[in-house]
């Protein structure tokens, strides 16, 4: 099932087709160079205040372990991975399943920036402003069928591009997966990009999950499968060590991770001696998303 059968990814990228709309209140070009520097930009309903970080922070500090488990790895190695073309295979409890390409995501998607706050289960975060569109847009679109409770996603396998794939550091797909009301969320983001500009390999190129309220290794990225399920999908991490890692992994700085606290965190880009600051419960978003687990057992479903 496809919705145009004759466009490529290249065809519509973020970088050619538009510029995002602080770009434009900015004043065009010059307001994107200037935006690189990272300058207090308008906010949106869901945007944090906070000074977004960098490129250079947000491109070179990464966890991405399909191209190795330093922080450094990704952007060393990630040039190598091919992005055009690109498929998502998206099945399960849907309406209209198929190989959709990336283009056929794309067109027609209502792409926005967002700022949003990230939070990794290391205790480090960082401020993002991603372009991308609410996960829920494309579920509406290939009609979710009644009995659907899950959305779980896998990464690309390419070892010979990905060479963390090549060790048995985690079972390869990576795989991650969000509860149907999470998943249509409109917090939850399917990025194309960062600071208008077309996603680097490293931060998950060309289509990633943002999911701000969970920790990091959540935000799947270089996503190639989607599906609907009435069953609680398995993760990646989870799958590794199921003590540490729950399915929920809400950001939550009353549940230790058990080799550190999580009840403060350090900014990427202020330095070694950063000043640690208190944890938010679900990384500052609970106006938005704690409805959803009124009536859970935090610390058990962690």
């Amino acid at each position: 099932m496809r919705w145009t059968p004759d466009l490529k990814y290249s065809d519509i990228t973020p970088q050619a087709t538009f510029l995002n709309r602080r770009q434009i209140m900015a004043g065009g070009l010059a307001g994107a160079a200037a935006m690189m520097a990272g300058p207090a930009l308008a906010l949106g309903q869901y945007d944090v205040s906070d000074k977004p970080n960098s490129w250079e922070d947000i491109t070179t500090y990464n966890n991405y372990y399909e191209f190795g488990t330093g922080k450094g790895d990704p952007a060393k190695y990630a040039k190598a991975l091919t992005t055009d073309p690109w498929s998502v295979k998206i099945e399960g409890m849907v309406d209209k399943p198929g190989n959709y390409d990336l283009a056929d995501i794309l067109q027609g998607a209502p792409i926005e920036e967002r700022i949003y706050r990230l939070r990794c289960v290391e205790a480090w975060s960082m401020v993002v402003p991603w372009n991308g569109f609410q996960l829920s847009h494309l579920l509406d679109r290939v009609g979710v069928q009644p009995g659907a409770k899950y959305v779980s996603f896998e990464t690309l396998v390419r070892p010979d591009e990905m060479r963390g794939q090549r060790k048995r550091t985690l079972q390869w797909p990576y795989r991650e997966g969000l509860r149907l009301d999470e998943a249509m969320n409109p917090l939850t983001l399917l990025a194309t990009g960062i600071y208008g500009k077309d996603m680097p390999n490293q931060n998950g190129a060309p289509l990633r999950l943002v999911v701000p309220w969970k920790y990091g290794f959540k935000s799947i990225k270089s996503i190639v499968s989607i599906k609907l399920t009435d069953k609680q999908p398995e993760t990646s991490w989870n799958i590794a060590n199921p003590g540490e890692y729950g399915f929920y992994s809400n950001v939550n700085p009353d549940v230790s991770h058990p080799r550190w606290s999580q009840s403060s965190e350090r900014r990427i880009g202020g330095g070694l001696f950063a000043k640690r600051v208190p944890t938010q419960m679900f990384n500052g978003y609970g106006e938005h998303v704690a409805a959803m687990y009124q009536d859970m057992d935090l610390s058990r479903k962690f």
